[in-house]
């Protein structure tokens, strides 16, 4: 809720399909997949006490493996709520995937492929459509099979503090560079004033005897 995108903003995305390598007992893949979302908080009741703290948004990922002959098999779900803090974050969140009833439908997904998914991906937390107070998972079985990481870097900015500061800083940008004028100005007339002196110095040896100039020259 009071969170919003641009209508060309999209909001969901697949990666591509990326080999694994072992690394110690796991088998690991990097993606590498980078992505790009830009999101706009709006308060409603800004000036009602007492205030209530956003709801950050929450990414849901999904993994899927693919077999030799082509076979999809869902191998976790997972979510992770966006950190509230700007900066680079490094955020590791583990996985689980349904597990059907009996050692059939583990075999069917062994030798067929194909498992139990979610046709709902907000049951990973809390589906969009639930209305209550307490939700109950009591008979959904789960196991968990990894981990996924995420790099991400958050960037905040806020749209009352520019529009109160946009003045300020426009005088300080136009004092700045009136400051920067003047300085170059300074350094030109420095510039000026030595190149003068230069030649008066050039202008004053040249009309000294020839004899006089190689005399200091060699005392030198």
């Amino acid at each position: 809720p009071e969170w919003s995108s641009s209508p060309f903003q999209q909001l969901s995305g697949v990666t591509q399909t990326c080999a694994t390598k072992t690394v110690g007992w796991d088998k690991v893949a990097y993606f590498c997949y980078p992505f790009t979302v830009e999101m706009f908080y709006t308060q409603e009741d800004e000036g009602v006490f007492p205030y209530s703290l956003p709801q950050w948004p929450v990414l849901y990922f999904e993994v899927l493996s693919l077999d030799f002959w082509q076979r999809y098999r869902v191998e976790g779900y997972g979510s992770l709520v966006l950190p509230a803090c700007p900066g680079v974050h490094m955020l590791t969140f583990p996985t689980w995937r349904p597990v059907g009833l009996g050692p059939v439908a583990e075999m069917r997904r062994f030798f067929i492929g194909g498992s139990p998914e979610l046709e709902d991906l907000t049951y990973i937390r809390t589906p969009s459509t639930f209305k209550g107070k307490r939700l109950s998972r009591f008979g959904f079985r789960t196991e968990t099979t990894g981990s996924v990481t995420f790099r991400l870097d958050c960037l905040q900015q806020s749209k009352a503090f520019l529009e109160s500061s946009a003045l300020r800083q426009r005088m300080q940008s136009v004092l700045d560079r009136l400051g920067g004028f003047s300085q170059q100005s300074s350094v030109y007339n420095v510039l000026e004033a030595f190149q003068r002196a230069r030649r008066r110095m050039q202008e004053a040896r040249e009309s000294l005897p020839q004899d006089l100039i190689n005399t200091s020259a060699s005392a030198a």
